[in-house]
């Protein structure tokens, strides 16, 4: 039997129970921008990110960022992010993939030179180390909400001061050592933690208990499957959104890379809600017929 989030709009996700402020905000975010489109943000310099963001930012619902490529990182670019991020609605998603022990992960987030919890919403990591990695980020997450919390949702108004963890579940890449068991386990302690964890990094939704209600995002989407030479696996939106189950889906090149990147990204917009449509429709239809 599929899920019953395969057949529910993001407005009616939102309104569901045990959610945490940011993951409603952001399926709220989804359902009234009309947007399910997360941009990679593949650039190097402050200077391309804050261009990026403003020729994409009316498009996307969030922007993925690796902080640790941009040369020039510093408090230019997280001034520019928070404003052109409050100015378009979307909210930040720094890929990280934190993979340390507790100790290490709270100083990467919390310092040095990126400072992660001051700008970035949505952050990412690998289980590998074992459950203790979710409540060290958390710790880290709650230190810096104490010492800055606004209210929230006003009219969606701008997203609370909130910070939360997606859990790198599955991968696109061909041949990576993820199985089955360490998504299963991935899932498990995203149950356990759903005060700080909205979802995971997958290729399918991983949504299976009646209560279940994570957000997937999708890495590894273009307009025509395929695969780049280097492993990655392409996959489209209508498979990724459509048959797969997944909320967000996540583009990288397909965007960055095109001669007009704003037109890219309103393809990528409009191909990703269609096959969010049809997916509903087609689950409801469905539904009817299986009474």
């Amino acid at each position: 039997m599929p899920h019953h989030t395969l057949a529910q709009t993001y407005a009616q996700r939102s309104e569901q129970p045990d959610l945490t402020p940011l993951a409603t905000y952001l399926l709220r975010l989804v359902h009234i921008k009309r947007t399910n489109l997360c941009v990679s943000a593949d650039v190097y310099t402050t200077n391309d990110l804050l261009r990026l963001a403003e020729e994409v930012g009316d498009h996307i619902c969030v922007l993925k960022t690796h902080a640790d490529t941009i040369g020039d990182f510093g408090d230019k670019t997280i001034r520019g992010l928070n404003e052109i991020s409050r100015r378009k609605k979307f909210l930040v998603f720094e890929d990280r993939k934190f993979l340390d022990i507790g100790n290490t992960v709270q100083q990467q987030y919390l310092g040095g030179p990126l400072t992660i919890v001051r700008w970035a919403s949505i952050i990412n990591a690998n289980i590998l180390p074992g459950p203790a990695i979710i409540t060290a980020l958390s710790q880290a997450a709650q230190k810096a909400i104490a010492a800055h919390n606004t209210s929230a949702l006003d009219h969606l108004g701008p997203p609370p001061f909130a910070r939360s963890l997606l859990l790198l579940a599955q991968m696109s890449s061909a041949g990576n050592f993820f199985t089955p068991e360490y998504t299963a386990e991935s899932v498990r302690l995203a149950r356990e933690n759903k005060d700080f964890v909205i979802g995971f990094i997958a290729q399918q939704s991983l949504n299976e208990k009646p209560e279940d209600n994570f957000i997937t995002m999708t890495p590894g989407v273009q307009l025509s499957a395929g695969g780049d030479g280097l492993g990655q696996q392409y996959n489209t939106p209508a498979k990724v959104i459509g048959e797969n189950g997944n909320d967000i889906i996540v583009v990288g090149r397909g965007i960055t890379e095109a001669k007009d990147r704003k037109a890219a990204a309103l393809e990528y917009r409009r191909q990703g809600w269609q096959a969010y449509k049809d997916r509903v429709k087609m689950m409801r239809k469905a539904g009817t017929l299986n009474r």
